[in-house]
C-alpha cells in the first residue's frame, strides 16, 4: 500500500496517545498546525491599515510590499525547521514545542510595539522561527504514531478542522479592526498560543520513547538529513509540493488586493476568501474518506493534474473576456480545494519512508517546501499588476513543473494506486 509494510493499514485504526480520545488527538493537532494559518490569514484585511500606520506607504512605497509582512513569516518559519527537527529527536516532543509556543506568544506581544514597518517584519521573522517549533513536533507526532495511508487519512481530518481557521480569520480580522487597532490582531495571537501551551501542557504525553532519541552529534544529524535526500520518493514529493505550494502562498498574499482592486469586492473580501477556504476544507474531509480505498498517489496525481488544467483554463477565459467574478470564483475554488487533494498525500508519501526520523523528516520536509514556496509565491505575488491573469498563469506554470517533478519521481508512472 503505497510502499508501506502489510501491517501498516492498520494504522487505520491505532490508538492515539494514552488517556486522549482521537477527536481530541485531531484537535490538538489541528490547533498546533492553525497557529500557522492564523499568524497569516488574520490580518490579510488589515494588510493595507498596517501598511500605512508603519510607514511603508507613507513615503511612496510599493504598494506590493504590504505582501512582505506575510512573506517575513513565512521566510522565517522555513529554515530553522532544520534545527527543530533534530531537537525533537534527541529531547523527544514536548520540550521542544513548549519553547516554540513561549516564543511564539512572546513574539506575537513584540508586534503590538512595532510601529516601524522594518522593525515589524523582524518581529515577524523571528515569531515565524518559533511557529516552525509547533509545526515541527505537531507532523512528527504524528508520524510517530500512523503511517501510509493511515498517515494520509489523519491528516486530512486535521486539515479539515485546521481549515476553520482560514475560514473565519479574514472575518475575525475585520471584526477586530471594526473595534480596536490593527495591534489587536496580535493580541489575539498571542492569545491563541497560550492556549495551545495550557492544552498541550496538560494533555499531549510524549510520543517519543527515551530509547528511540538520537544523538545531536553533528554526524548523526547530517546522517539523518542524507537520508531524506537519498530517499528518491521523499526528496521528489518535498520539491514537488515546494514548487506547488508556491502557488498558495502567492494567492494568499495577494487576495485582498485580487478582490478589493480587481473585484470591487472590499467590504466582503472575508466572505470570498471564506468560500475558497471552505471548498478547500470539503476536498480535505473529502480526501480522508477516500484515500484508504484509492491511495495516495492517485488521488494526489489526479488533484494536481486537474489544478494545473483548471488554472490554464481560467487564464485563457481571462484573457479571452476579462475579468468576471461569477467566472473566476467558481473555478478558482475547484482549482484551488485541489489542494487538499494534494497537501496530506504527498507530505505522507514523502514522510512514510522515514519514520526512525521522524523529527528530522519533518523538519526536511516542512523547510524545503516553505523556502521553496514562499519564494515562488513571493514571485508569483510581485507581479501583481491590477489582473489575475499574473496569478491564474503563475499557478498553471507551477502545477506544470510539479507534475513533471512527480513524473521524474515516478519514473514516468502516475495515478497508481500503490
Amino acid at each position: 500500500m503505497d510502499g508501506s509494510e502489510a501491517g501498516k493499514a492498520e494504522g487505520l485504526h491505532m490508538p492515539p496517545p494514552t488517556g486522549m480520545r482521537k477527536v481530541e488527538f485531531v484537535a490538538i493537532v489541528a490547533g498546533l498546525m492553525a497557529l500557522n494559518a492564523i499568524a497569516i490569514d488574520i490580518m490579510l484585511p488589515a494588510l493595507s491599515e498596517i501598511a500605512r500606520a508603519t510607514g511603508l506607504t507613507a513615503d511612496g512605497g510599493d504598494a506590493n510590499r504590504q505582501q512582505l509582512i506575510i512573506f517575513a513569516y513565512v521566510l522565517g518559519f522555513g529554515a530553522p525547521q532544520l534545527i527543530w527537527g533534530p531537537i525533537t529527536d534527541r529531547f523527544g516532543r514536548r520540550a521542544p514545542l513548549f519553547v516554540g509556543l513561549v516564543g511564539y506568544v512572546l513574539t506575537a506581544l513584540l508586534c503590538v510595539m512595532a510601529h516601524d514597518f522594518w522593525a515589524l517584519l523582524a518581529a515577524r521573522f523571528l515569531q515565524g522561527i518559533f511557529a516552525s517549533g509547533a509545526r515541527t513536533v505537531a507532523a512528527a507526532v504524528v508520524r510517530d504514531l500512523f503511517a501510509g495511508r493511515a498517515m494520509a487519512s489523519f491528516m486530512s481530518l486535521v486539515m479539515t478542522i485546521f481549515m476553520i481557521v482560514p475560514i473565519i480569520a479574514p472575518a475575525i480580522g475585520q471584526l477586530i479592526l471594526a473595534y480596536a487597532p490593527w495591534e489587536g490582531i496580535f493580541i489575539v495571537l498571542a492569545v491563541w498560543g497560550g492556549l495551545m501551551l495550557a492544552w498541550t501542557w496538560v494533555r499531549l504525553p510524549e510520543s517519543l520513547p527515551k530509547e528511540a532519541r538520537r544523538s545531536l552529534e553533528i554526524g548523526s544529524v547530517l546522517s539523518a538529513y542524507m537520508q531524506v535526500v537519498r530517499s528518491r520518493v521523499a526528496f521528489g514529493y518535498m520539491l514537488a509540493s515546494g514548487i506547488v505550494f508556491g502557488a498558495l502562498f502567492a494567492f494568499i498574499a495577494s487576495s485582498e488586493q485580487v478582490f478589493r482592486e480587481v473585484f470591487d469586492q472590499g467590504d466582503n473580501f472575508a466572505l470570498w476568501f471564506a468560500g475558497i477556504a471552505g471548498a478547500l476544507a470539503i476536498s480535505n474531509f473529502a480526501n480522508s474518506r477516500l484515500v484508504g480505498k484509492l491511495g495516495m498517489r492517485r488521488i494526489g496525481h489526479i488533484a494536481l493534474l486537474t489544478f494545473t488544467l483548471v488554472s490554464a483554463l481560467l487564464t485563457a477565459t481571462t484573457l479571452i473576456w476579462g475579468e468576471n467574478l461569477a467566472v473566476f470564483f467558481p473555478m478558482f475554488a475547484v482549482g484551488f480545494a485541489c489542494f487538499g487533494m494534494m497537501g496530506s498525500n504527498f507530505s505522507a508519501l514523502a514522510m512514510e519512508p522515514l519514520g526512525k526520523i521522524a523529527g528530522t523528516a519533518s523538519a526536511a520536509y516542512g523547510f524545503a517546501t516553505t523556502l521553496i514556496s514562499s519564494l515562488v509565491g513571493m514571485f508569483i505575488g510581485a507581479q501583481f499588476n491590477g489582473s489575475t491573469v499574473p496569478l491564474t498563469l503563475g499557478f498553471a506554470a507551477m502545477g506544470a513543473v510539479s507534475l513533471g517533478v512527480i513524473l521524474v519521481t515516478e519514473k514516468g508512472r502516475l495515478f497508481s494506486r500503490y
